[in-house]
């Protein structure tokens, strides 16, 4: 019967010291990624400021069924663009918060499933050699639950390469366009 003790505070301390080490992880996080696209800076901020455009370049278009809505203003600030589908791209909702024409868009981007959580969504636009170097940029908070994920999935991983493929998707949607300034 005494081993069963001593398993079981074995066991204990080992559950408090894991909790302890998941409330020691960062309280939030930061995923960016840039590429050069082929455009002015004004050109690109004309795309990413209008929500409508989104799909011609998302990364994010894993699911054929999906279900887009927009609301409020057509481009700009309150601007919004929902989506609902599979369990690969799940539910959400952008709206611009904040834009500087040629600068930079500001987005709120809300998850509902398959979990809930509210990021902040930046795009920057600089003037450089060959076009206009854009930044995407993704912070949100790490509660508890994400505190514990990360143990196991690095969200730089997890969406790193969906910014860089969507860059590039926008580089080739600058390309396209008759005059991209």
């Amino acid at each position: 019967m005494e081993y069963l003790l001593v398993i079981g505070g074995v066991v204990l301390v080992l559950v408090v010291l894991l909790l302890v080490f998941v409330a020691t992880r960062p309280p939030s996080f930061r995923v960016e990624r840039s590429r050069i696209v082929s455009a002015s800076p004004q050109a690109a901020f004309d795309i990413v400021n209008d929500l409508r455009q989104f799909r011609r370049w998302s990364p994010f278009e894993r699911d054929p069924e999906m279900k887009v809505t927009y609301e409020g203003t057509e481009q700009g600030v309150g601007s919004s663009y929902a989506w609902v589908g599979n369990s690969k791209v799940g539910s959400g909702k952008m709206t611009i918060t904040e834009t500087k024409p040629g600068e930079f868009v500001a987005m709120r981007l809300e998850f509902l499933r398959p979990f809930k959580c509210d990021n902040r969504v930046r795009f920057t636009m600089a003037p450089e050699a060959g076009g206009t170097r854009v930044a995407w940029i993704m912070e949100g908070e790490n509660n508890f639950f994400f505190k514990a994920f990360s143990l196991f999935m690095n969200m730089d991983r997890m969406v790193g390469k969906d910014f860089e493929t969507g860059l590039d998707n926008l580089d080739r949607v600058m390309r396209e366009q008759p005059a991209n300034g």
